[in-house]
């Protein structure tokens, strides 16, 4: 009998394969955009430099919060996570991805996606501040994660995962910065 474990590692690679094999020209170029314009973070912190422009102090406050929570975020996905799972990225060749969508491969492990734990780490920590703007980076966040799956960089799972920590640090970040500002 196979574990869940198992079963969770067929239903992602399957899922990969599924987007590997629909033919989305258009999309395809969609999403290779937004991934390659998410690289370093470079969306949090046009955000982060509109938002503290245009945002008054509130702003201030929520790009400082967005951008504290995408650091913290990036330094634990980055040298502890990532380096304890070792997880290889998937074969785009023997998946048929098509080069069109393709971005560069990254070199460190798959799991978990670093663009995704950044992009929600960012909107969480501003939606601590500003609620409303919260919906519209938490959107585009979904977005950057399902890039890195289409693109071919990245299992499912990988931009799941990344997303729910990305969150999760960012609200830890957020309270933590909260309470000693008190």
């Amino acid at each position: 009998m196979s574990s869940w474990l198992d079963e969770a590692k067929r239903l992602d690679v399957a899922v990969y394969a599924a987007v590997a094999a629909t033919p989305t020209p258009t999309l395809d170029r969609v999403m290779r955009r937004l991934s390659h314009a998410a690289d370093y973070s470079r969306l949090s912190l046009s955000a982060a430099a509109a938002l503290a422009l245009t945002g008054g102090p509130a702003g201030r406050r929520a790009a400082l919060l967005g951008l504290s929570s995408v650091g913290v975020t990036s330094a634990v996905v980055n040298v502890v996570v990532k380096p304890l799972s070792r997880r290889r990225r998937p074969d785009r060749i023997a998946e048929s991805v098509p080069l069109a969508r393709q971005v560069p491969m990254p070199t460190s492990s798959s799991f978990p996606s670093g663009h995704s734990a950044a992009a929600f780490a960012f909107a969480t920590g501003v939606g601590y501040v500003l609620p409303s703007a919260a919906v519209p980076l938490r959107g585009l966040a979904a977005l950057v994660a399902y890039s890195r799956v289409h693109t071919g960089v990245h299992y499912p799972g990988d931009a799941i995962v990344g997303s729910l920590i990305g969150g999760a640090l960012a609200q830890v970040t957020v309270r933590a910065l909260d309470s000693h500002g008190r």
